[in-house]
């Protein structure tokens, strides 16, 4: 019944039931982390925006059967998303992309620049990983993506970790959804000059980052503290004006501190 209610497995291969795997893990992970922090015993209210009813109505039944989750709106369309998400003040946006009036990733762009919404966080529900759309959501700020047919389970610790203020993408699925579009969006600034502002330490990490490595694996690799990364990244995520962890590795690559395929 739940995948009748959220689309179905039928476009679904192997290979994303391996990535959903994996991601699983990293969700439930990180989910545990954000139980401890922001979000231990308080609610995360949700806002859903899909252009299908029946997209809406069988999430909403999904999500309201958590008892930290708390569906405050729905939308319809990313005009709609945008008002509703500054009357509505939610912790987390789940947004579907494709939608009239104004897509998700307009919709997107405009919560994540809006001072008012700084609290908000945008997830982004995507039919498949391998997108240009979901390329363009996470350029906009979005905080990650899930696919449509994720287990029920892993959308809520979705929900719960990216309201933390965590960014929720498994890193393989991210290079490689980079590397399918980063080439044919060069961008003419050389890493050298937008990353001017960055520390030589702060680019190694930044590199490490984009390649996918935890701050507990960029601590092993330098033999410094995962303590010193954290406060590195966070310096780095200032200096770049980048939304999370997602917006580091979209930078990374489009301005060339790291290419296409390089391990």
């Amino acid at each position: 019944m739940t995948e009748e209610l959220i689309g179905g497995d039928s476009l679904y291969n192997e290979d994303y039931r391996e990535a959903q795997q994996k991601l699983r893990a990293r969700s439930e992970e990180a989910a545990r982390a954000a139980d401890v922090a922001r979000f231990e015993g308080e609610e995360v209210r949700v806002l859903i925006v899909d252009d299908q009813d029946l997209v809406r109505n069988g999430f909403k039944l999904i999500l309201s059967s958590y008892d930290f989750i708390k569906v405050v709106g729905e939308a319809d369309n990313g005009l709609a998303a945008y008002d509703q998400a500054r009357a509505l003040q939610p912790d987390v946006v789940l947004m579907d992309i494709r939608m009239p009036l104004e897509n998700g990733i307009d919709a997107t762009r405009k919560i994540v620049a809006d001072p008012a919404l700084e609290n908000t966080r945008v997830l982004v529900l995507t039919t498949f990983d391998i997108d240009e759309y979901v390329y363009d959501a996470l350029q906009a700020g979005a905080s990650g993506f899930m696919l449509k047919d994720s287990d029920p389970d892993d959308i809520a610790h979705a929900i719960r970790t990216v309201a933390a203020g965590e960014a929720l993408i498994q890193p393989s699925i991210t290079r490689r959804l980079i590397e399918a579009f980063v080439e044919t969006r060069a961008q003419e600034i050389a890493a050298t000059e937008s990353f001017a502002v960055l520390t030589d330490r702060e680019r190694e990490i930044l590199a490490f980052i984009a390649h996918g490595k935890t701050n507990e694996e960029i601590a092993e690799d330098l033999v410094i503290s995962p303590a010193t990364v954290k406060t590195h990244v966070a310096r780095i995520m200032a200096k770049l004006d980048a939304h999370d962890r997602a917006q580091l590795v979209v930078q990374a690559y489009e301005n060339g501190l790291v290419q296409p395929g390089q391990k």
